[in-house]
């Protein structure tokens, strides 16, 4: 992305919800475009630059996420969910399918900003990574070539398992990624919803990394949704 303020589609059908997004956006510099429907927002992405989508998942035409699963098979923009659907699930879903974030309405003009920069952060940082072998967070640091790890300049031997673990979380820093994503990733898609082979090879990862298991600095549990690689 350019050093320039990115343009953000905006899809919402409620105009009051619309209007106040619309207007924190301006303030802050950003450039808008607005679609009311999932089929206008789908005929804006493939026809026009955008650089963010905030996606209502309530829309009049088709479900936010249809749009989010169209959109997810040909790019990568963030996209950041906002709403009613407050549910563990609704969110777990989401997030799975590809969202960057959820925000759950209603919401303050500070959080959304917020969420926004930080979508953008992990944007450019994801582009930065592709180019990268070697990813570090404090004194965690893994070569992705050599398939090494190392805590405090020490390599830590890892089974492969957890090896994709951690390469998974480090090279998704900063953002959630779901059990299910994680079960995916590991033991593929026929595995099914069963956790308890992931929370095993979760406290084995944590005892090589974390200096108190128990109290993490480097992986984080994001209770009911997934777990989390911190950024600093």
């Amino acid at each position: 992305m350019s050093n320039l303020k990115e343009t953000i589609l905006i899809v919402e059908d409620d105009l009051q919800i619309r209007n106040f997004i619309v207007y924190s956006l301006k303030n802050e510099g950003y450039n808008t475009k607005i679609a009311t429907t999932g089929t206008q927002a789908m005929n804006i992405l493939v026809t026009e630059t955008v650089d963010m989508v905030i996606l209502d998942l309530g829309l009049p035409d088709i479900d936010g996420l249809d749009v989010l699963q169209r959109l997810r098979e040909w790019s990568e923009i963030p996209v950041i969910i906002v709403s009613a659907r407050d549910q563990d699930k609704e969110k777990a879903f989401a997030l799975d399918m590809g969202a960057d974030d959820y925000l759950t309405k209603p919401f303050s003009s500070t959080e959304l900003l917020a969420r926004i920069r930080v979508a953008i952060r992990h944007m450019n940082r994801r582009e930065n990574l592709k180019k990268q072998s070697v990813m570090q967070v404090k004194g965690l640091k893994i070569d992705l070539e050599k398939r090494l790890v190392y805590l405090d300049d020490q390599e830590v031997h890892m089974t492969p398992m957890e090896y994709t673990l951690l390469s998974l979380l480090m090279k998704n820093r900063g953002k959630v990624v779901t059990t299910a994503a994680i079960i995916k990733e590991l033991w593929g898609p026929g595995y099914g919803q069963d956790t308890q082979a992931l929370r095993t090879l979760m406290a084995g990862l944590r005892r090589k990394v974390e200096k108190t298991p128990a109290k993490p600095q480097y992986i984080m549990t994001e209770i009911g949704v997934g777990y989390r690689m911190t950024e600093d």
